[in-house]
């Protein structure tokens, strides 16, 4: 197993990506814990990683605030002693142009998708440290990097992650702990249903719309995107920092 009794954060896990990275952790032997804002959700995932084994607990909190951050950490190691490895996975989607978005908005997704991001790390990394090394993943998006129309709040949040994945890796590079990114690209989740909603398209529709930007002209699944946190998260990265893995099927690659 690639992460055998290796000690865990993910946060996000109530659906999607989060939810997948959970299932693959625990399918490799990590021992976890699961944050969500929303704890039914939450409590859905920690059924489904108890099942396959895992030894997992649930820390429900606001990544966003800096109380919730530290409850975060604080549950890891009054579990477990420790933390090897973070998933910093939680996210708002809040799309909006410049034009169109609202105070409000950008203190939303910058809250959540860059200051949740920064704070959790902050909180985590002190024990790292006292373990002489981890693994830090950050999921951004495809969106980091590219234009995409009334898009702005969204894609300015997560260019910051991917710049922020940066300056982690090189100030935390003397202590062992690697840090890199993710970058999705259009995957089914259940972010996807509310875009469509917001679009007024079916599914079908949507999808069609949407494949042919990839060149494998299709959707992604979460469990791919679980696959390469995984990959960073474990010793087979371990000469890896500073990156950012393309989960996007080739669309920006055109």
């Amino acid at each position: 197993m690639r992460l055998a009794n290796q000690i865990a954060i993910i946060t996000g896990v109530g659906a999607g990506i989060g939810q997948a990275i959970a299932i693959r952790f625990a399918e490799e032997g990590a021992r976890l814990v699961l944050n969500d804002i929303r704890e039914p959700s939450a409590d859905a995932t920690l059924r489904m990683v108890r099942d396959l084994g895992a030894d997992a607990v649930l820390a429900i909190a606001d990544v966003s605030e800096e109380a919730g951050a530290r409850q975060i950490s604080a549950t890891a190691v009054e579990r477990f002693g420790g933390i090897d490895i973070l998933v910093n996975n939680a996210a708002d989607f809040t799309q909006k142009s410049i034009e169109q978005a609202e105070v409000s908005d950008w203190q939303k997704v910058l809250g959540v998708n860059v200051i949740g991001t920064a704070l959790v790390s902050k909180y985590t990394i002190p024990h790292m440290k006292a373990r002489g090394g981890g693994s830090i993943v950050n999921i951004a998006s495809m969106s980091g990097l590219i234009a995409q129309p009334d898009f702005a709040t969204y894609n300015a949040s997560k260019g910051a992650v991917l710049t922020m994945t940066k300056c982690m890796a090189l100030d935390l590079a003397p202590y062992k702990i690697r840090v890199n990114s993710v970058c999705p690209g259009c995957v089914v989740t259940s972010a996807s249903y509310r875009e469509i909603e917001r679009l007024g398209l079916t599914f079908e529709k949507w999808r069609d719309q949407i494949a042919p930007l990839h060149m494998l002209n299709r959707l992604g699944e979460p469990r791919e995107v679980a696959n390469a946190a995984l990959f960073l998260a474990s010793d087979e990265a371990s000469f890896i920092t500073s990156a950012n893995l393309m989960v996007d099927g080739g669309y920006t690659g055109r």
